[in-house]
């Protein structure tokens, strides 16, 4: 009885737990947009993030866990990508990558909502919520599995994360959107 009580108990454990999904850098991406001198908006994403991401639609829990190389930064012009990418800015040689962990997932009506995490660019850490504009999974007839994802979108100081220059010039807000399919293990 107490080995059936045990195994009873061990099968409900397993099948309680969250799923997992790996992170498709085909299908995911992160963008910025930042005013300009008060004239226009300059534009740049990263390509290629990589992670994973647990969640569990019936209980409304998750968590994901990204990679943003700052070796596919691209705004369209080169020169500009090297400019983002130096000391000035992003510091990419020595901070290859940023990175988004979140800490819970926040649902309102049965949907996907908000991630609450950290952002890290620049080995600085400042807290993000990351607002859901749309989420949803599908059964994926190219990768034969379930495959979930949605577009993200926040407002972060730039300034928070070390990425100072000019600020008194140019805007130390960027609006960034992230966009993530991730495949179910």
């Amino acid at each position: 009885m107490k080995k059936h009580l045990t195994s009873l108990i061990c099968s409900i454990f397993l099948t309680a737990t969250a799923a997992e999904y790996e992170i498709d850098p085909n299908h995911a991406n992160a963008r910025f947009k930042i005013d300009h001198f008060e004239t226009s908006s300059n534009v740049g994403g990263f390509f290629g993030l990589t992670g994973k991401i647990e969640f569990d639609k019936e209980k409304e829990t998750g968590s994901v866990q990204i990679k943003i190389p700052l070796t596919a930064l691209n705004s369209g012009n080169a020169k500009f990508d090297e400019h983002l990418k130096s000391s000035d800015l992003f510091d990419a040689e020595k901070f290859p990558e940023m990175t988004f962990e979140s800490e819970k997932f926040i649902f309102k009506d049965g949907k996907l909502a908000e991630v609450v995490g950290k952002l890290t660019i620049k080995g600085k850490t400042n807290p993000v919520t990351l607002k859901a504009k749309q989420f949803n999974c599908y059964e994926s007839p190219m990768f034969k599995a379930e495959v979930c994802g949605g577009d993200f979108s926040a407002k972060i100081d730039r300034t928070a994360f070390a990425i100072d220059y000019l600020a008194e010039k140019i805007s130390k807000n960027v609006a960034i959107k992230i966009q993530i399919e991730a495949v179910k293990k």
